[in-house]
């Protein structure tokens, strides 16, 4: 089955100058969106980065309490192997929450204006 679609449009929306680009690098709007995304991003990954620090040390150092059996074949260490993976997707859904309510609509209305459908 064909269909008879237009061609694309070859005109283009004109781009934002540098002046543009500059002024909004600048304006509260984007401080306020840089630092909702900082005040989420910057303290999970050193959270996160912390937990897979301990995982390691305690890895590394704390072999007897690693190899503690919690039942069956199930040790600490494999408890803990799993929680990385866990923790992982954890975060991975909460920033996908937080980017869709928080940033997602702040970059939509900066990008909308920066080009000119606002």
């Amino acid at each position: 089955m064909a269909t008879e679609t237009p061609p694309p449009s070859n005109t283009q929306a004109p781009l934002p100058t540098t002046e543009e680009f500059v002024a909004v690098r600048d304006s509260a709007e984007f401080d306020e969106l840089r630092r909702s995304y900082r005040s989420f991003a910057f303290p999970l990954t050193v959270a996160f980065t912390a937990w897979y620090l301990l995982y390691v040390l305690l890895s590394n150092y704390a072999g007897d309490f690693m190899g503690t059996r919690l039942f069956g074949n199930i040790n600490v260490a494999l408890a803990l192997g799993l929680a990385q993976f866990l923790t992982t997707f954890l975060i991975a859904w909460w920033y996908a929450r937080h980017a869709a309510a928080k940033l997602d609509p702040k970059a939509e209305a900066i990008k909308s204006r920066m080009e000119g459908t606002a």
